[in-house]
Order: structure tokens, then C-alpha cells, then sequence
């Protein structure tokens, strides 16, 4: 007779004829990728998901969050009742998704970690766009202010309360690195402040969650972290130039010559009479060339640094995801239009 098995039934025995799950990933991930089997971990230590990767977790969670569905009624540029089309921040957020999936995917990188960091991007921001957030700072000047930064990292540590164990979503520490450093790198030679103490609030926030020795605050985030960030820039400036077309603060004639913009206004006006589907043909233009020169730019930019792992490819002291120098300077050019044009129009800024 053969010897007693001494083994015990696992808890959750797997159904006849099917294999155990296993978690699945970007199966052709480079080596400079972010690799979710190396993960840092958690601030709660957790159990491994049978299913699903640490960042497939940490997207899932956010999705499933209480401040996510809240996004669908915040503003962007529009207030949402003035018609079904304008976006919102949940539609942002979605588009910028989209597009950091895409650039992730060309670069070989982890769509998930990239997608994670899309959508969590904005969990911070108030109502009424950027003048609720002004509003906001205003009235919390006794309290140090308000910064829709910290608050997306005070909204995934403390202020979701859903699990039994912890407060927040307890995401992985590559997913709060990238999402603290959306802007780039709080300290150090690197980082850039736009004004005097920008960064305050959210270095505050980081040290009230205890994780200013888990988070390197002091090199450029992640590659996905990077590209989640220039996918927020490329949907923002075409959903904005399409949502001004709607709401006639713009004619599409008025964009014939704009730096960046005027090509494809050009051409999208010769491809068709249908004033509708001119704004179509432009934002899908504009985005498909947005992402080409992007990810264009940072395969030249990995093929001279040639790092061989996810650390190597951020050691640089620069971002390795960023546009072409002319693209950059065309980009920065259009947004300068925008902002006078669009988010200085009078019935804009009657509301917002």
C-alpha cells in the first residue's frame, strides 16, 4: 500500500478539469518596465491575489472606489449641465485611460501600472473645476490650504473607507509613487515648482500617511507613472479645443493657424463638408500625432540610454516620456492660445 497523504485540501480547491488561476500581465514587458512580480508591496501587508497582479488590484480598487464615481459630476472646463456632451472629470479620466494604455503599450511597458495611475490621477480635484479648487484654498487658508494633489493621496490612504483592515484602498507603493510624483519630483535637484511652495501640501499629506521612506521623492517616477501623465496632457488640450468648438467660445476657423492645431484643422476640413465631423476628424488627428511624437521621442531617448531595468530608466535626472523638442515648444504655444481664448473666454470665467 502506498504511503497516507499528509497534505491538506486547500480552502478553495480549484473546480474539476481547470487549472488554478494564475495572475496575467503584458506578457512581452521590457526589461526598463515596471514589473508587478518585484512589487515593494503595501503599507498593510495582504495576502497575493490568485487572479489578478498588484497593479491589476490597485485599478481595480480605484474603480471601485467612492471618489471615482463622484468624478461624474465634477467640471472640467464646462459645468456638466450645460449639455451631455461637454466632459467631466469621470470622462477625462476615462480618455486619459485610454491613452496611457496606448503609449504603455508601445513602449513595452505595464498597462496596468499605467492605467492604475490614469485613473487615480484626478480623485483629488473639488467641484467647479479649477476655480472650486481656488475657492477651496481660500477658505482653508487657517488650515494650510487645499492642493488637489494631496487630497488624491489623502482620498487612497485614509479618506475611502470600505475594508475592514485599513483605511484608504492600501495601494502598492509603485502606485502612490506615481501618483504623488503626476508632476515630477517633489525633492531634490530635479524637482520644479511652478511657484514658491507648491509642493507643500502634498510632502505634508505623504508624511501624515507615513510613507515619506517608501517613496522616492527625488527621481522621476516610473515610466507608466510618465506615461500616464503626458496621456493626461494630450486628452485635456483636444477635449478642451472639441468642447469649445461645441459650445461656440471657437470656430473652427479660428484654429486654421494655431501652432500645433492648424495642420490638422487643414486637413480635417478638406476631408469633409459636416461641420461635426471636421471636430471629430481634428481631436482624432490631433491625439493620433500627440501619441506618435511621444512615444516617437522616448523610444530614441531608451535606445541611447539603454537601461536594463525600471530603475535604470528613471536614474537619468530627466523624463524619458515627453514630446520632441518641436512638438513641445508647438504644444506650449496652443496651450498659451487656449488659456486666452478658452479659459479666459467671459462666459467661462462667469462660472468658473
Amino acid at each position: 500500500m502506498g504511503e497516507k497523504s499528509t497534505s491538506k485540501p486547500s480552502a478553495n480547491p480549484p473546480t474539476p478539469g481547470l487549472q488554478a488561476p494564475r495572475p496575467a500581465s503584458n506578457s512581452a514587458r521590457a526589461p526598463y518596465a515596471t514589473n508587478p512580480a518585484q512589487s515593494r508591496g503595501r503599507l498593510v501587508d495582504e495576502p497575493a491575489c490568485p487572479m489578478r497582479t498588484p497593479f491589476q488590484r490597485d485599478r481595480d480598487r480605484i474603480i471601485h472606489a467612492t471618489a471615482f464615481r463622484r468624478l461624474t459630476h465634477k467640471t472640467q472646463v464646462f459645468l456638466y449641465h450645460e449639455g451631455d456632451h461637454y466632459r467631466t472629470r469621470l470622462t477625462h479620466t476615462i480618455e486619459v485611460a485610454q491613452i496611457a494604455r496606448a503609449i504603455a503599450r508601445q513602449l513595452r511597458l505595464d498597462e496596468d501600472l499605467a492605467e492604475a495611475l490614469a485613473l487615480a490621477h484626478d480623485l483629488g480635484h473639488p467641484p467647479f473645476g479649477h476655480a472650486g479648487e481656488r475657492a477651496l484654498d481660500h477658505a482653508m487658508t487657517a488650515w494650510g490650504g487645499f492642493d488637489h494633489n494631496a487630497q488624491s493621496l489623502k482620498v487612497v490612504t485614509r479618506l475611502e473607507r470600505k475594508y475592514a483592515r485599513f483605511d484608504g484602498l492600501n495601494l502598492s507603493f509603485e502606485t502612490l509613487e506615481g501618483l504623488v510624483k503626476h508632476n515630477g519630483p517633489l525633492t531634490g535637484l530635479a524637482a520644479q515648482e511652478a511657484r514658491p511652495g507648491e509642493h507643500r501640501l502634498i510632502l505634508k499629506a505623504i508624511e501624515h500617511a507615513g510613507l515619506r521612506e517608501m517613496l522616492r521623492l527625488d527621481r522621476f517616477a516610473s515610466l507608466e507613472a510618465q506615461a500616464a501623465a503626458i496621456a493626461d496632457d494630450i486628452a485635456y488640450v483636444n477635449h478642451d479645443i472639441d468642447d469649445a468648438l461645441r459650445a461656440k467660445l471657437l470656430v473652427i476657423e479660428d484654429l486654421a493657424d494655431v501652432p500645433l492645431a492648424g495642420p490638422f484643422v487643414k486637413a480635417a476640413v478638406a476631408s469633409t463638408a459636416d461641420p461635426g465631423r471636421v471636430i471629430y476628424e481634428v481631436n482624432r488627428r490631433m491625439i493620433t500625432a500627440m501619441i506618435e511624437d511621444c512615444v516617437g521621442a522616448a523610444r530614441a531617448r531608451l535606445e541611447i540610454l539603454q537601461p536594463h531595468s525600471s530603475e535604470s530608466a528613471v536614474s537619468g535626472g530627466q523624463a524619458v516620456i515627453k514630446f520632441s523638442d518641436f512638438f513641445g515648444q508647438e504644444l506650449r504655444q496652443l496651450k498659451g492660445y487656449l488659456f486666452r481664448a478658452v479659459y479666459r473666454h467671459e462666459r467661462v470665467m462667469g462660472v468658473m
